[in-house]
């Protein structure tokens, strides 16, 4: 009889001798693009360890990956609705949401990661994290995506003239589209779900992306090409639902911002390890890589769009970004 009454109390602290059971996890719910075995799942999985561990079990992430909540910009509207908790994106939708963001996804604004990075992590990344509220979003941290690269299905990409003609797919993001434009290609945004179908079906002749998404999203079996273009840089964001994160106390909150900061840097060092093997890798499974492109046509080919860049941001703002050190 005794075990048929502690079946039904709520904790089995309201019997002598029995340890306190611990109540259940808040189960919270975090969608990303991406497959689990890429940086963004290396990101989520070390956020919510962090997280559990900063509130002793109180938080349970449970984990969406491969757009299974609906592409970047859908995850993006449900939290900033509250239908989702919890999103890791990439910035190529954020510009909808957050204009001011789409500074960072200028053409060549990144000499390289130690760059990035101290932008990110610097005066200039907090501010820009302070005017999500406004907007509806919280961002509680930057994370990576890395420098993104031509594929295509066609030619080697070596100078801007090989773009011309090619259609490709990009983020709906106004900077990606104009960068490819001012290229000479065709930019043509589609959602990242239905992007290796477009591919698959020659809808687009190819598309750009760090190392890392084109290995774990298997690109290579649909395109022949990469050219390490390092034409721009994709930071990724924490986002919270400010239903969920206002009813916090200030320290979850601040396990919440710690937890993605944790989050953040495995996604970093996710993408230098995938940015070490991953080159290799694809030539393994048959992409012919062009190592060495002609960086400075490319810039040079961008040098009427940089005038529009200018007046859009303030050309002190872009020089603000490349000054950093």
């Amino acid at each position: 009889m005794a075990s048929a009454a502690a079946a039904s109390l709520p904790f089995a602290l309201s019997l002598p001798g029995r340890a306190a059971a611990a109540p259940a996890a808040i189960q919270l719910k975090l969608g990303y693009p991406l497959p689990q075995n890429s940086q963004f799942g290396a990101a989520a999985t070390a956020f919510a360890q962090e997280l559990a561990r900063l509130t002793e079990g109180r938080f349970g992430i449970q984990q969406f990956p491969s757009s299974t909540l609906g592409g970047e910009r859908e995850m993006i509207e449900g939290v900033q609705l509250g239908s989702q908790d919890l999103a890791l994106v990439s910035t190529g939708a954020i510009g909808n949401f957050v204009p001011q963001v789409t500074i960072f996804d200028l053409p060549f604004l990144f000499r390289d990661y130690a760059h990035a990075h101290a932008v990110l992590d610097g005066a200039i990344g907090t501010e820009m994290l302070q005017r999500f509220p406004a907007r509806g979003l919280v961002a509680l941290a930057w994370g990576e995506g890395g420098f993104r690269h031509i594929t295509n299905h066609k030619r080697p990409i070596v100078q801007p003239q090989d773009l011309r003609g090619l259609k490709i797919r990009t983020q709906e993001n106004p900077m990606h589209i104009a960068a490819f434009k001012g290229l000479g290609a065709s930019p043509t945004p589609i959602n990242w779900p239905e992007t290796f179908m477009a591919l698959q079906q020659r809808t687009v002749d190819g598309q750009d992306n760090p190392i890392s998404v084109i290995e774990a999203s298997k690109l290579y079996e649909v395109q022949k090409y990469l050219s390490l273009t390092q034409h721009l840089y994709s930071p990724a964001l924490f986002l919270v639902s400010p239903a969920l994160f206002g009813k916090l106390s200030r320290a979850d909150q601040d396990a919440f911002r710690a937890a993605a900061r944790a989050g953040a840097l495995a996604m970093r060092r996710r993408v230098a390890a995938d940015e070490q093997s991953g080159v290799r890798n694809l030539k393994q499974h048959g992409m012919a890589v062009v190592e060495q492109v002609d960086k400075a046509s490319f810039i040079a080919a961008l040098e009427t769009s940089y005038q529009n860049f200018n007046q859009q941001f303030g050309a002190q703002n872009i020089e603000r970004i490349r000054q950093v050190s």
